[in-house]
């Protein structure tokens, strides 16, 4: 309660925030995060999403908080949609995301990954962020005498969009934003309520080459993003400097062990 007290006192929105959220998801935050930026965004995920101690963990471990503020998500939000809804469009957005918690490994097949992500949506929900409901996979649109299929269609409330998403086991490919645009322009015309903000794709892929990215997306009238997902808990190299060092790791283990076997536990070789 010490620590709380000197943690907190002299940043008042912070102790708004952790004053709404659980004391076991405090510990986890005070324990792993330092910056006041990442902790206010942890706690707002307690908070708004509902996540629970070990979910919070899984978040942290999986950094989400700068996975999620990138500024190097690539998207043409703000050229295809009106300026408040653009900004909260890219928040909504994530430059990475991670799909470990589907245990499947590469090399694997795109509708092995969809179906899977089916089977669990309510881990994918909480990956996506607050606010998304699904809608579902393969979803169908007749137009003009033909059927198309869309791989996986979500409805976001804060944003008030349909949100489609299309999954890409390899790398992208500039076609991919052609197609998206045509499948936005279907939902749009289609299945879009009059009340309801434009429809918004997000092309999820293996790998991407920014470069590539940058030019599909010019001219697309559309509001396109493209990120990347993993399979596996192994993070990008921009995030490894982020991940704790041996003797965190140690001290980490050692808290979670009872006395007893902490005894038996050889220190951590810092080179190791």
């Amino acid at each position: 309660m010490r620590q709380f007290y000197l943690e907190y006192k002299d940043h008042p929105n912070l102790q708004r925030l952790v004053g709404e959220i659980p004391w076991g998801q405090n510990i986890e935050i005070m324990s792993k995060i330092k910056n006041l930026d990442e902790r206010a965004y942890y706690a707002r995920g307690v908070i708004e999403e509902g996540w629970t101690r070990p979910t919070l963990v899984m978040q942290i471990k999986s950094d989400a908080y700068h996975r999620h503020t990138s500024s190097t998500k690539q998207h043409n939000f703000a050229e295809t949609l009106p300026v408040h809804l653009a900004e909260q469009a890219n928040n909504t957005m994530k430059e990475i995301y991670m799909l470990d918690t589907l245990g499947l490994t590469p090399p694997v097949y795109e509708a092995e990954i969809e179906n899977r992500m089916v089977a669990k949506i309510k881990t994918v929900m909480l990956e996506l962020g607050y606010g998304f409901s699904f809608i579902g996979n393969q979803y169908r649109i007749v137009a003009n005498g033909n059927e198309y299929f869309i791989d996986l269609l979500f409805y976001n409330r804060r944003l008030q969009s349909l949100v489609a998403l299309e999954l890409k086991k390899g790398k992208f490919e500039p076609e991919y934003a052609g197609k998206m645009n045509f499948y936005l322009n279907l939902l749009d015309d289609f299945v879009r309520e009059p009340h309801e903000n434009p429809s918004i794709g997000i092309i999820l892929c293996g790998e991407r080459d920014h470069f590539e990215v940058e030019y599909a997306l010019r001219g697309v009238r559309n509001p396109v993003g493209v990120s990347e997902f993993r399979l596996s808990k192994s993070l990008p190299k921009e995030f490894f400097d982020k991940l704790p060092s041996p003797k965190e790791l140690q001290q980490e283990i050692m808290r979670e062990l009872d006395e007893n076997e902490t005894d038996k536990i050889e220190p951590i070789n810092e080179t190791g």
